[in-house]
């Protein structure tokens, strides 16, 4: 059988974002970044933010438009059905990670 590689990964959208296992030590929702990798390669979130309107005004426009996209989609894709979890997933080192800005 071939060896393990214990080589870290880095991610082409952040690269100071390094993947190591670890279990679930630091976050479950690592599998998120594969997502996100194939999204900053594929601009989706960027372009669905293109045909969206935003009509928020002053202090009530303190996320952007495509993060708060994000944070829609990915917290979905992991399995999280409504909002009751935006608190714990907004300091989730991979949720951070995949959501940006």
């Amino acid at each position: 059988m071939g060896e393990a590689k214990n080589e870290d990964l880095r991610l082409s959208f952040d690269r100071r974002v390094k993947l190591k296992f670890l279990g679930s030590q630091i976050t479950t929702d690592a599998g998120l970044l594969v997502y996100r990798e194939l999204d900053e390669l594929l601009s989706l979130t960027v372009m669905g933010a293109e045909v969206l309107s935003d009509l928020r005004l002053g202090t009530n426009k303190q996320h952007g438009l495509v993060p708060m996209l994000r944070q829609s989609i990915y917290s979905r894709r992991a399995g999280y059905e409504d909002v009751n979890d935006a608190e714990r997933l907004a300091v989730d080192p991979a949720m951070r990670h995949v959501v940006g800005d």
